[in-house]
C-alpha cells in the first residue's frame, strides 16, 4: 500500500485544518492507521491512532481534546481533524499504516509502522 498525505497549510492560531491520507495499491481495512509529526529540530512524535476496526482511538497528550482521527473505508482514507491550533503544532505531519493488526489494537511507536506517507507541512502562526 502507498499513502499520500494532503491538507497541510498555513493557519492562524486558533484555527482548524483537516489532513487527509489516501491509500492506493491496497485497501486499508486490515491496517491500524496513525498520525505522527516532526517539528523543527524535534524528534518524530505520536499524534493519533485508530484501530483496524475504527472502534478504538487514542491521542498524544499535547493534542487530546483538539484533534480527531477518523477513517472512511469507502474512500480508503484516514483523516486528522485539527482544531484550536497552536504555534507549537507546527510540524510536518505523517500518516502511517501497520498491517496484521488485531481488531482493537493500537500502536504508539513509529517503529511499529511499516508504511509511511510523504508528510504534509502544517504551520500555525501566532
Amino acid at each position: 500500500v502507498q499513502l499520500q498525505a494532503s491538507g497541510g497549510g498555513l493557519v492562524q492560531a486558533g484555527g482548524s485544518l483537516r489532513l487527509s491520507c489516501a491509500a492506493s495499491g491496497r485497501g486499508l481495512n486490515n491496517y491500524v492507521l496513525g498520525w505522527f509529526r516532526q517539528g523543527p529540530e524535534k524528534e518524530r512524535e505520536f499524534v493519533a491512532v485508530i484501530s483496524r476496526t475504527g472502534s478504538n482511538t487514542d491521542y498524544g497528550d499535547p493534542v487530546k481534546g483538539r484533534f480527531t482521527i477518523s477513517r472512511d473505508r469507502t474512500k480508503n482514507t484516514v483523516y486528522l481533524h485539527m482544531t484550536s491550533l497552536k504555534p507549537e503544532d507546527t510540524a510536518v505531519y505523517y500518516c502511517a499504516a501497520r498491517s496484521n493488526a488485531r481488531g482493537m489494537s493500537l500502536y504508539y511507536s513509529a517503529v511499529d509502522y511499516g508504511t509511511w506517507g510523504q508528510g504534509t507541512q502544517v504551520t500555525v502562526s501566532s
